[in-house]
């Protein structure tokens, strides 16, 4: 937090002196990502309580029957969609909802919900097929990074493991599905992105009524002022963690570059894979500029890294601080040993060619 109050600081500065380090643009980028922030999770945020009810009489006796917290159910939404608030109403054991909803929900949901869907919807139809075999290899590794970042929470190897039986299932289902149906998995994610989309917006709406009105259409529901605030907080963070991200970015990418050229990945697909730490947006909108082995390694990166330094850092500190390390030890550890695998496999492509 120190760190990100001195980001503030200098992009603060940045910008009262006309932008002249680049920092100020990024403050003002962390503060006006309020809109889109709330848009994308303060609906979800105010449904949480009554998803949780409803969604508990088919999760809980499920997940219990395997030994597993009901808050990992949590973990199939983005930590900043509503994974942390579904997973804290689930949880029985504390320790496990926190975990769920803000180290799980931020590798496994952030990939389900946000970045499979999204990515498929912006890249072009030819350039589909490496980053679904780039989701796949981040599925494959993601497993080192949830459990490196439960060990960081204060789990045992053993309860990472079991804890997350229902994700590795998923992960499964998903891998199968984009190794065999492609297509059909692009549609399904699209269909998803869209479901997800008209669910969080009604939730907003009918918060946004209750506080306007009076009238609660939903009871149960988590007044808009609170889903508002945690918004706020996430808002405030990101003023310092976008100048903080930059500067990383120009401080890591000619070394990072240097150690692409030796595995063989070009200095654009490093640098989209540093920039993907922030958002990934941008490596998703050029996709088309990389190549075929960047492109894989890009897509297996973002399945643990996407967003670590910008709404996911933002979120944790904005709940629980304390976790950040966790946060860090999980995307870090998953994007770095995806990234290997990719440089991996491509050099075992390479020699069985030859």
């Amino acid at each position: 937090m120190v760190v990100m109050a001195a980001g503030a600081v200098l992009g603060g500065l940045d910008r009262i002196l006309g932008n002249r380090l680049g920092l100020g643009e990024q403050f003002e980028k962390g503060f006006l990502l309020l809109g889109p922030t709330a848009l994308s999770m303060a609906g979800m945020i105010c449904l949480a309580p009554v998803l949780a009810d409803v969604l508990g009489a088919a999760v809980v006796p499920l997940y219990r029957a395997l030994g597993v917290d009901p808050a990992m159910f949590g973990s199939v939404l983005a930590i900043d969609m509503g994974g942390y608030q579904l997973a804290e109403e689930l949880a029985v054991d504390p320790r496990i909802g926190s975990y769920a909803g803000l180290i799980a929900a931020a590798v496994f949901g952030c990939t389900l919900v946000f970045t499979i869907p999204v990515g498929m919807g912006m890249i072009p139809e030819a350039g589909r097929p490496q980053f679904a075999r780039g989701i796949m290899l981040g599925l494959v590794t993601m497993p080192v990074g949830l459990v490196l970042g439960g060990l960081a929470c204060g789990l045992t190897v053993l309860e990472c493991l079991h804890q997350n039986l229902p994700i590795f299932l998923l992960a499964l289902l998903l891998l199968l599905g984009l190794w065999k149906i492609p297509r059909q998995m692009v549609k399904g994610f699209c269909l998803l992105a869209a479901g997800l989309k008209a669910v969080i917006t009604a939730g907003l709406v009918l918060a946004a009524v209750e506080y306007m009105t009076g009238w609660n259409p939903i009871p149960g529901m988590a007044p808009i002022g609170d889903a508002m605030r945690t918004v706020a907080f996430i808002g405030v963070v990101m003023l310092g963690s976008l100048p903080v991200a930059e500067l990383l970015r120009r401080a890591l990418e000619r070394p990072f570059t240097l150690l692409g050229s030796a595995v063989g990945l070009s200095a654009r697909s490093v640098t989209g894979m540093l920039m993907s730490l922030a958002t990934p947006l941008p490596v998703l909108s050029s996709w088309s500029d990389l190549d075929p082995q960047g492109q894989t390694a890009a897509a297996a990166f973002l399945v643990c890294g996407s967003s670590l330094l910008a709404a996911h850092t933002g979120f944790v500190a904005g709940t629980e601080p304390a976790l950040l390390g966790a946060l860090f030890a999980a995307k870090l550890s998953g994007a770095l040993a995806a990234a290997v695998l990719a440089v991996l496999t491509r050099r075992k492509d390479a020699c069985a060619s030859t």
